[in-house]
């Protein structure tokens, strides 16, 4: 049940965070966000890679990570980055951002795949999904699209992922093609990762806090 349960949560918890804290961006987001990357990234490796390379052929298995991540950069060039970050909405555009939503909902669809019941992979989308959440959710609320789009564009967000992870696990077309897709989403996982991690802070440099902060996502990473 966390399965489906931790990633809603998620979004609810960055949604309460932006609405509570009315900022833009705040230090302590970014260092969620450098936290997240470092946690999801060691996640990765640690958990979901050996078990996707276990199932599938070595050389197919890199392919189907390169196909991810090219998955991943189609995708950024409709949401402008979204999925680590960087939200771009004009104030005084009132069409529904049909673009950014798409490609939100097919990277939060993706990601549910690899999550099971006894699979930490879960805490690694839950980490990654709240610094996520509040940004969007800011610039949401700071838009001037309607109440109705904002509470839309959010509920269905924060469905995409249970969604994925349900299908994962009750489909019987897609038993067969679940470590594909897990391949696909470690290539997903791996691109949005690492772009945080050299992204998230200013002019690209490493400060004390987002070091410390990095290195706590690895270790508990590593521990769970």
């Amino acid at each position: 049940m966390n399965s489906y349960l931790l990633p809603l949560l998620a979004v609810i918890i960055g949604i309460a965070i932006a609405m509570l804290t009315k900022k833009r961006k705040s230090i302590y987001t970014k260092l969620l966000l450098s936290f997240s990357g470092a946690f999801l990234l060691a996640l990765t490796l640690f958990d979901l890679l050996p078990e996707v390379y276990h199932h599938l052929d070595a050389k197919q298995t890199g392919l189907y990570i390169m196909c991810g991540i090219l998955l991943q950069i189609i995708l950024e060039f409709f949401s402008k980055g979204a999925e680590h970050g960087h939200v771009h909405i004009h104030k005084d555009d009132t069409d529904f951002p049909w673009l950014l939503f798409i490609s939100l909902c097919i990277h939060s669809f993706l990601e549910g795949f690899p999550i099971h019941q006894h699979n930490d992979m879960v805490y690694g989308v839950l980490i990654h999904k709240i610094p996520i959440a509040i940004l969007i959710t800011t610039f949401l609320l700071q838009s001037s699209y309607s109440k109705l789009q904002i509470v839309i564009f959010l509920v269905v967000f924060a469905s995409m992922t249970p969604l994925g992870t349900f299908i994962s696990n009750n489909s019987t077309v897609m038993a067969n093609s679940v470590d594909i897709i897990n391949a696909f989403v470690i290539g997903i996982f791996l691109h949005i990762s690492t772009t945080i991690l050299f992204e998230s802070g200013e002019g690209h440099k490493f400060n004390l806090s987002k070091l410390v902060a990095i290195c706590l996502g690895i270790l508990i990473a590593y521990f769970i």
